[in-house]
């Protein structure tokens, strides 16, 4: 395993005039979000139900105070479903400008730890930490929940659908991966249970391109790769990198030392190499294609809570420095930091009293009047998503945090 230590970089201030906080409508029934504009032009007021985009690369929307615990997209990304960190899940229409919410999604008494939205069959999944998780259909205007057999004991964690929308796989502290199918014979969702070799709560999953093989980082502090294969609903795999023989939960990768709790897992485009982040502030690359050879770059920054693939040798993580990374992977040994993909604020310093200079030396232990931080987002990163462009070249991502704020990026190849 090859180990480099990333120094971090400050990149140039910028400039910039923040706009007046957002005006509040007490008579509205629908919350709209409120938007952030980082330009040069002179602040002005907002309207509760404007939104304006940044002018450089970026756009943020407030959700309000309650923090952002995971979110997913529509097929033409014109809704936007999220949980702000509860038992619901809300979901956002764009309307013109505006951002205004639709639908409620209740059916969970717990919080809600996963949402994904299959694109081609416009079906919602949701799980929480009351040990369910409901696939919801829209009939007549109203999302229908279906509750899923899950068989587990224990909080469910993360949940991801399959690129052919036929199967997801949910992973929780019950040490095990469900990997969940429709039968059409009982009409019901089943499950089938990958349990060995985990050893704690799995963290994070990502699939394989070709539908069979799946990702997992757990609390053990190891990554690994399963065959997803149900032979019930779909043809027997082909040979991949990874490996040949892919019966129901065959173990094709097992990392184990990761340094950490694995936070987050991608695969590549082609799915030849699986990243994964972890709560020593690594990212870990396995390559299959060149015997599975690994590469770990430990940083100097805070851990990351996700990565994501926007090309086939650019990745982008985020987490509790509050803003994303580039990374660059071009062989065993080329993993590589880029640069800092957010862009700090400036903020202008006005004449302070000694008073005031003194009152927060005393409060704050500081002689700043602002506790604002320099990034778009004011609190930890929590999740990344793809908004457009395909796996192969991404051309814009969204992050969520536990500031209540969403950012879209553009990302420049």
């Amino acid at each position: 395993m090859k180990t480099a230590q990333l120094h971090s970089c400050r990149l140039p201030r910028v400039h910039e005039h923040s706009p007046a906080p957002p005006a509040t409508n007490k008579n509205s029934t629908w919350p709209h979000i409120h938007s952030k504009s980082n330009t040069d032009q002179p602040s002005q007021q907002l309207h509760s139900s404007s939104l304006s985009c940044l002018c450089w690369d970026m756009s943020l929307y407030s959700f309000g105070l309650e923090p952002l615990s995971c979110h997913t997209w529509n097929k033409d990304r014109t809704q936007i479903a999220v949980s702000p960190n509860n038992n619901v899940v809300n979901i956002y229409e764009k309307n013109g400008k505006e951002w205004v919410k639709i639908h409620e999604l209740t059916e969970h008494s717990g919080r809600i730890t996963g949402i994904d939205w299959a694109p081609e069959s416009n079906r919602i999944v949701t799980c929480a930490s009351d040990r369910n998780a409901y696939v919801w259909t829209l009939k007549d205007g109203v999302w229908k929940p279906t509750l899923v057999l899950v068989r587990i004991n224990r909080a469910a964690t993360c949940v991801k659908w399959s690129p052919l929308e036929n199967k997801f796989a949910l992973g929780s502290g019950a040490r095990l991966i469900s990997v969940c199918y429709f039968e059409k014979e009982n009409d019901w969702w089943l499950s089938k249970h990958i349990k060995k070799p985990i050893c704690s709560t799995v963290l994070s999953l990502d699939w394989h391109p070709n539908n069979i093989l799946l990702a997992a980082g757990s609390a053990d502090f190891h990554c690994r790769v399963f065959s997803a294969y149900i032979k019930d609903i779909e043809d027997k795999p082909g040979p991949t990198a990874w490996g040949a023989k892919m019966p129901f939960g065959e173990v094709l990768l097992e990392h184990k030392d990761c340094g950490g709790w694995v936070h987050s897992v991608s695969f590549s485009p082609g799915g030849d190499q699986l990243a994964c982040v972890a709560h020593n502030s690594s990212i870990t690359v396995v390559d299959a294609a060149q015997a599975k050879e690994v590469t770990q770059l430990t940083t100097d920054h805070l851990p990351l809570l996700s990565v994501l693939y926007v090309s086939p040798t650019e990745l982008v993580a985020a987490g509790h420095d509050c803003c994303p990374y580039q990374f660059t992977y071009k062989g065993p040994g080329a993993l590589e930091f880029v640069k800092k993909l957010d862009i700090p604020k400036q903020t202008s310093k006005a004449s302070m009293s000694a008073m005031q200079h003194f009152r927060n030396l005393d409060k704050k232990a500081t002689d700043e009047e602002s506790n604002e931080m320099g990034n778009l987002h004011q609190n930890s990163i929590t999740q990344l998503c793809v908004v457009s462009g395909k796996k192969a070249k991404v051309e814009k991502y969204s992050s969520v945090g536990l500031d209540g704020a969403i950012v879209i990026w553009d990302f420049k190849h």
